[in-house]
């Protein structure tokens, strides 16, 4: 059986796995305040282009979005997305449990138009009751989106210049962020450093076993954020245990080139599918692949490869999404397009 549910149901690269083994009996303080953490925050500022960048390192990413969209928010704020966005579908109301509201707004195929927002904003505070409203505090996007697309530098650009415009942080969700650094043809770590107030550098499903590294360019948006991470139960003990694989993960460039081999694999996995005649649902550069299946082929491609069905797409039809990953490789590509 092929596999393409997803991008995280491997462990680690081996080279993290090496690093890990070869310090397992290490003793060192817990809580990320260990040397390992240090040199992987400092490679990551290094890589962003800023020195005096806040560097946290997180358990997982529904964890790392709850906890930093809490310490952005004051109590009577809440959090603007787009309406696909993943805090707004497929997190189970962990930013509404800590008590802020998810504020959609209209997603173009995953994306906030910077109008649209612009518009938001304006007619908020141009209505007179809107003191008796959820007040918008921060706006979320994600890189590469809930349908694999990407904001463009120009798009990324004009949101932030919106946010700024209406003193709003602009939060960046980087679950899949190698991934879409290595489709972007426009965009580089540095730029989302310099546009986002807040961002995240996704490991668990870029070659770490688990963890996410948070960083902010904006410190003083994230005060006590130490202290915040632990009411979150976002902390580890051990957390050498992370900064020992973003250590590896930023070292010779590992992150960008492994992510890099999941969207070549995926870009094969989509021309193949196009060739045979099958419709793409969006036109996706990245790991994330959907399609509009009938039902009957779905199943039938359910016999030897495992994907995800998404949503309908008309009747008897699905929308399927296949993912590849950093350790997808040039086998399972050609024994899936073999099979197709």
């Amino acid at each position: 059986m092929l596999h393409f549910d997803s991008d995280y149901m491997e462990g680690a690269h081996p080279k993290v796995m090496q690093r890990l083994v070869e310090t397992n009996l290490e003793q060192t303080p817990g809580y990320g305040l260990d040397e390992y953490s240090a040199k992987a925050a400092g490679l990551i500022r290094e890589a962003c282009g800023c020195p005096g960048a806040l560097v946290h390192f997180l358990v997982g990413g529904t964890q790392t979005n709850a906890t930093v969209i809490d310490g952005l928010l004051r109590r009577y704020e809440g959090v603007m997305t787009a309406d696909s966005g993943h805090i707004n579908s497929h997190e189970a109301g962990a930013v509404e449990s800590s008590g802020h509201k998810v504020l959609a707004l209209p997603g173009h195929q995953g994306k906030v138009d910077a109008a649209d927002l612009e518009r938001y904003l304006s007619d908020f505070y141009n209505d007179e009751n809107h003191g008796h409203m959820v007040q918008p505090g921060a706006l979320y996007i994600s890189f590469p989106t809930e349908w694999g697309t990407l904001y463009s530098l120009e798009e990324l650009e004009s949101l932030s210049r919106v946010c700024h415009t209406f003193k709003i942080p602009l939060y960046m969700d980087g679950a899949r962020l190698g991934y879409g650094l290595a489709a972007s043809p426009d965009v580089t770590l540095k730029d989302i450093a310099r546009l986002c107030d807040v961002f995240y550098i996704g490991g668990t499903k870029c070659g770490a076993l688990f963890g996410e590294a948070v960083v902010s360019t904006r410190p003083e948006l994230l005060p006590h954020f130490f202290t915040h991470v632990k009411q979150h139960g976002a902390m580890m003990a051990k957390g050498r245990l992370q900064g020992i694989q973003f250590e590896a993960l930023f070292t010779d460039n590992l992150y960008t080139e492994i992510c890099g081999n999941a969207v070549r694999q995926a870009l094969r996995l989509k021309q193949a599918m196009v060739e045979k005649g099958y419709r793409p649902y969006v036109d996706s550069p990245t790991n994330q692949q959907f399609f509009c299946l009938p039902d009957s082929e779905a199943e039938r491609i359910s016999k030897f490869a495992t994907f995800e069905i998404w949503a309908p797409c008309g009747p008897m039809q699905s929308i399927v999404r296949f993912v590849t990953s950093w350790n997808t490789g040039d086998s399972d590509i050609e024994e899936f397009i073999s099979k197709l």
